[in-house]
């Protein structure tokens, strides 16, 4: 539990959205009676995950939302597990690049790519500012 930055332009546009509700629904992220109360950039969430994966998915998928701020983490974790590190994308960087950095292997990009789905729909499509669960191997 916690409160997350982001960059608050940052992200997929969402035009004069309110509830953030059914955007997390649509998701494809396990969550239990999601709720999330928006309010000047904050991104208040709620409910029950399964493990720390989907909810760092959860704060990620809100946090790269552009109008938000930051995430107020207050999710319960029916199996807690060791968390992964985040990365804010800078200019230049791929997949690849990331993935040297962290691993030591550029290879291991999909590592990265399959532990942001469905956030990434693409692992050749990330951006500046958006921010990246890195998964210990």
């Amino acid at each position: 539990m916690g409160l997350f930055d982001f960059v608050k332009d940052a992200g997929k546009t969402i035009s004069d959205f309110v509830d953030l509700n059914p955007i997390l629904a649509n998701s494809g992220i396990e969550i239990e009676e999601p709720n999330v109360d928006f309010n000047d950039g904050v991104a208040a969430v709620s409910g029950k995950v399964k493990n720390q994966a989907d909810r760092e998915k959860v704060i990620l998928f809100l946090g790269n939302i552009s109008g938000v701020e930051k995430v107020e983490d207050n999710l319960d974790i029916e199996n807690p597990e060791g968390e992964s590190q985040f990365y804010t994308v800078k200019r230049g960087d791929t997949l690849s690049k990331i993935a040297k950095s962290f691993y030591g292997n550029p290879m291991k990009y999909n590592v990265i790519f399959e532990a942001n789905k469905p956030m990434l729909e693409n692992p050749d499509k990330i951006y500046p500012g958006q921010v990246l669960r890195i998964p210990e191997l």
